[in-house]
C-alpha cells in the first residue's frame, strides 16, 4: 500500500492551512528569514542529487536541451495562467495581492513552491522508489521539508499553497502506480543521471527562493523527461 505520496500531500495540505491560520501571529522576522533557510536546503539537496552524476556530459545536454523546449512551448507561462485561479482565491483573504507587483510576487513564489512540491527529484524519484520497492522513507524525509515551507509561505500566499497538495499527489501517485513499468527499463547510471539533473533544477529553485536569480524552472522541467532516453543513447554509443 502507497503512504508516501498521502503523507507528503498531507504535510503541504496541513502545513498551508496552519500558516495560513499563523500569517497575522508568525513575527514578520521569521517570515522574511526564513524562505532563505528553505532555500538553502533546496540548495543543500540539489548538490547531493547533482553528485550522482554518471554521465557529465548527459547531464549538461539533458538541461540545456530541456530548458530549450520548455522555453520554446513557454512552460512556465502556461503554469503561471494556470495558478491565476489560485490568485483569486488568496486575494478574498488578502486584498492586497490586487497590485500588479504583489501579483508578480505571488506568481513567482506559487510557481517555484510548485516545481519544489511536484516536480523535485527527491519528489519525482521516491515516489517511483516506493512503488518498486514499498519504501516510503524518501517521501516522509521530504515531508518534513514540505511541512514547514509550506508553514511559512503559506503566511503570505494564503490557503493557496495547500492546493498545491492536490497535484502533487496525483503526480506521485502516478509515478508510483507506473513504476513497475518504468523503473524495470533502467540502469543505475540512468538513475544517476536523472537524480543529478533533478538536482540542477533544485539548485536552480533554490536560488530562486533566495531572490538570488529568479530563474524559469518551470521552462527545465522537460530535461527531466529527456534524461533518461539521453543517458541510455549515451551508454550505448559510448560505453
Amino acid at each position: 500500500m502507497l503512504i508516501g505520496p498521502f503523507i507528503n500531500a498531507s504535510a503541504v495540505l496541513v502545513g498551508g492551512a496552519l500558516g495560513a491560520l499563523l500569517s497575522h501571529r508568525l513575527p514578520e522576522r521569521v517570515r522574511v528569514s526564513m524562505p532563505s533557510a528553505f532555500g538553502l536546503c533546496s540548495l543543500g539537496i540539489g548538490i547531493l542529487l547533482t553528485i550522482k552524476c554518471v554521465n557529465l556530459p548527459v547531464m549538461v545536454l539533458a538541461t540545456l536541451v530541456g530548458t530549450l523546449i520548455g522555453e520554446i512551448c513557454y512552460v512556465e507561462k502556461g503554469i503561471s495562467g494556470a495558478i491565476n485561479g489560485l490568485r483569486k482565491i488568496a486575494q478574498k483573504k488578502k486584498p492586497e495581492l490586487q497590485a500588479s507587483g504583489a501579483h508578480e510576487t505571488f506568481v513567482n513564489s506559487l510557481v517555484a513552491l510548485i516545481i519544489l512540491f511536484c516536480a523535485s527529484g527527491t519528489g519525482i524519484f521516491g515516489a517511483m522508489h516506493e512503488g518498486m520497492t514499498g519504501d516510503s522513507s524518501i517521501l516522509i524525509a521530504k515531508s518534513f521539508l514540505d511541512f514547514f515551507t509550506a508553514v511559512i509561505f503559506a503566511t503570505s500566499l494564503g490557503i493557496a499553497v495547500s492546493a498545491i497538495s492536490v497535484p502533487m499527489l496525483a503526480i506521485q501517485l502516478l509515478l508510483a502506480s507506473c513504476a513497475t513499468l518504468i523503473l524495470p527499463l533502467t540502469t543505475p547510471a540512468m538513475m544517476g543521471d536523472f537524480s543529478a539533473v533533478g538536482g540542477v533544477l533544485l539548485l536552480a529553485t533554490g536560488l530562486r527562493i533566495c531572490g538570488i536569480k529568479m530563474f524559469a524552472v518551470a521552462n527545465m522541467l522537460p530535461a527531466l523527461i529527456i534524461s533518461m532516453p539521453l543517458s541510455a543513447l549515451w551508454t550505448t554509443l559510448f560505453a
